[in-house]
Parts: C-alpha cells; structure tokens; sequence
C-alpha cells in the first residue's frame, strides 16, 4: 500500500492511499474532527465514485471496526503471537515472490536463519502442517513461521528474494 500525506491549511491533513487491489482512497481529516473518505476511479483520478462523511464519534468506531478491536477474524493476514522470544508470522506469498515455485529445501530457511516453516496454507485452503523440505510454495499462499524477531527478517527476504 502506497500513502501520501499533506497538511491543508486552514482544513487539516489529508492522505491519499493507493491499496494492493489498485484502488484510490483518499482521507481528509478535519481539525473540527470530521472525516471524508473518498473513493476515486482507479483509471480516472479526477472521477469520484463515493464519498462518506463521518463525525469523531462515528470514525472512531469505524477505526476499531477496521482495526480488529471490536472483531478477529478467523485467519488474519499477518499475525503476531509472542510467546517469550518467539513470534508466529503469516506470510502472504504475493506473486512477484521470487519464492514462488521453490521448496522449503531449496530456501534453506531454518539453516540460513533459524527459523522454521511451520505450515502453509493454500489458496483453496488446503493445509499442510508441519511441511516437509519437498513442499512447494505456491503464489497466494499463507506461510507460517515460527522463530525470534530477527528470524522473520531474514525469512521475509528470503521469501521475497528466493534465496538468502
């Protein structure tokens, strides 16, 4: 996701979002507390397809809506549990992944940085628990892995590069 920033004098501040999905979102904030979401076609930027208006009441519960406060869904993109030292990560493989089409062997994860691929689900949700170094990961696959801070570093550069 792509965010642009910028102070209007006199209004308040104003972000332009450009998602995954390619859609255009634009967010002014108001100093008086108001919100106005735009949404803007994704081909035609001056073309605008809906616009809401929201009191600092109303955005507030909106935020902890769309934030996970009030509601967690089942499977979450990308979750942290810590327990002690160790985190669990969920991976989305998007599919400029240069991991796309390697094995878990072939990545060399738990040598290269210690941590361990703890299981993968498929797009069709399909799950492979505790996968071997023969499994194959796949574009829109949810990876889960298990290992310290600094493990998941390296592990998402390994999964974004194809290698170490």
């Amino acid at each position: 996701m792509n965010i642009r920033e910028s102070i209007l004098p006199g209004i308040g501040k104003k972000f332009e979002l450009l998602t995954r999905s390619n859609e255009n979102l634009t967010l002014i904030v108001h100093d008086d507390g108001r919100r106005e979401l735009f949404q803007y076609d994704a081909e035609d930027s001056d073309q605008c397809h809906s616009l809401i208006t929201l009191d600092d009441d109303e955005a507030r519960q909106v935020s902890a809506m769309i934030g996970g406060v009030t509601y967690k869904p089942k499977m979450v993109e990308t979750i942290e549990v810590a327990l002690d030292d160790l985190i669990i990560e969920w991976y989305k493989i998007e599919p400029h992944f240069k991991c796309i089409g390697k094995s878990i062997g072939q990545l060399d994860v738990r040598q290269t940085t210690g941590g361990t691929i703890i299981a993968v689900i498929e797009k069709n949700s399909d799950k492979q628990i505790s996968p071997g170094p023969d499994s194959i990961l796949h574009a829109e696959s949810t990876v889960i892995v298990l290992g310290e801070r600094q493990h998941h570093k390296m592990i998402k550069q390994i999964l974004l590069n194809g290698s170490g």
